[in-house]
């Protein structure tokens, strides 16, 4: 007999502590459910938008029909599938400018091949298909990827971190406006004779070789106190300036010494990854010599007061406002604990060096 017409209650079971984990994992499973179709979905246009880029290409369709083609394929796809987009002629563009950059030229495809693996290497080489990596990528993330590259390797570096750090488009705009590429990993350090071996590349990368300071323009930093009080106001976007793993733990932690002497290092953060501390210094002078010596105290503070037995050994970053790299390798000679350096740009210098450029075109006159 069917059920009569009734309201559903929560009622007539006991939700206890097994039913709640067990709803968890429904609720995860269906999350990863959802997931998978997304990219099922994602992989399937990209892979049409890569065969209908490479057909433009091979068939050298502008050259055959003509300067039109775009329009009138536009027009034909869009009166076939009234309900589907993308197909604009500017997308149709792109489709040919996105399989262009990374196979029209036998090097760049060989080159693409390589960043990405054996296999992508075949299907690039011989075949022409995507690489199923680029299948993990939203296709407005394409977009700005190869339109701002300047070469393949730039932009398989930022498809690898929209995969593996989940980047919205708002931030991968903002990495590439701040040439993540170029900057990641060149910070000047003494890594390579401090850490273990298995550790160095990873914590290089970590760190840039500049840091990108503009969602502070409002303040004036004129002093240390000036920029460290301006990045502890906006933390969060500090955070996401200094990259993933970052995790904050204290500012002007006070360091108390036997002999009553008080010291205050300026920020210091737990990287999550690298399962280590890093102690920042704020410089808002060029780098002198004596730096290298205060964060190695800091650094050796942190060692012994808050690193855990399983913790990595800390390391110090000095964030200055310029250097001379030689000045910098000569001050950390002879230091055994992991240190680095980088530099930071702020809106508000970029601002008033224009101004005054105005300024004194406006005298001459």
């Amino acid at each position: 007999m069917a059920d009569k017409p009734h309201f559903v209650f929560r009622d007539g079971m006991t939700a206890d502590s097994d039913y709640v984990q067990w709803l968890s994992e429904v609720k995860q499973r269906f999350r990863q459910c959802q997931l998978k179709a997304a990219v099922r979905i994602n992989t399937a246009m990209l892979e049409f938008y890569w065969s209908l880029g490479r057909d433009i290409v091979q068939l050298k369709a502008e050259s055959k029909w003509g300067s039109g083609l775009y329009n009138q394929l536009s027009l034909d796809l869009r009166e076939m599938f009234p309900d589907t987009t993308g197909f604009s002629a500017t997308n149709l563009k792109y489709m040919r400018r996105w399989f262009a950059f990374y196979c029209e030229d036998v090097a760049i495809r060989h080159q693409a091949g390589d960043e990405l693996g054996a296999g992508a290497r075949h299907q690039l080489g011989d075949e022409l298909k995507m690489p199923e990596i680029f299948g993990g990528v939203p296709w407005r993330h394409h977009i700005q990827i190869f339109t701002k590259s300047q070469k393949v390797e730039e932009a398989i570096f930022y498809i690898n971190k929209v995969i593996t750090e989940g980047w919205s488009r708002s931030l991968l705009e903002h990495q590439m406006d701040a040439h993540l590429f170029q900057t990641q990993g060149n910070a000047i350090t003494n890594f390579d004779t401090t850490l273990p071996a298995a550790q160095v590349e990873t914590a290089k990368e970590m760190l840039k070789k500049e840091y990108d300071l503009n969602f502070i323009t409002a303040e004036v930093i004129k002093e240390e106190k000036d920029l460290e009080n301006a990045l502890a106001k906006n933390i969060t976007a500090f955070l996401l300036e200094l990259g993933r793993g970052f995790s904050y733990v204290g500012r002007q932690m006070e360091l108390q010494m036997p002999g009553g002497q008080t010291y205050f290092p300026d920020l210091v953060f737990y990287h999550i990854h690298l399962k280590c501390y890093v102690v920042v210094e704020l410089k808002v002078v060029p780098f002198k010599p004596e730096f290298a010596g205060k964060i190695n105290f800091y650094v050796s503070a942190a060692d012994e007061l808050l690193k855990r037995n399983d913790d990595n050994p800390t390391i110090g970053l000095i964030i200055y406002r310029s250097a001379d790299k030689t000045t910098v390798e000569w001050s950390f000679r002879g230091i055994d604990r992991p240190l680095g350096v980088a530099s930071y740009q702020l809106e508000e210098v970029v601002a008033r060096t224009i101004a005054e450029l105005n300024q004194r075109k406006e005298t001459i006159k």
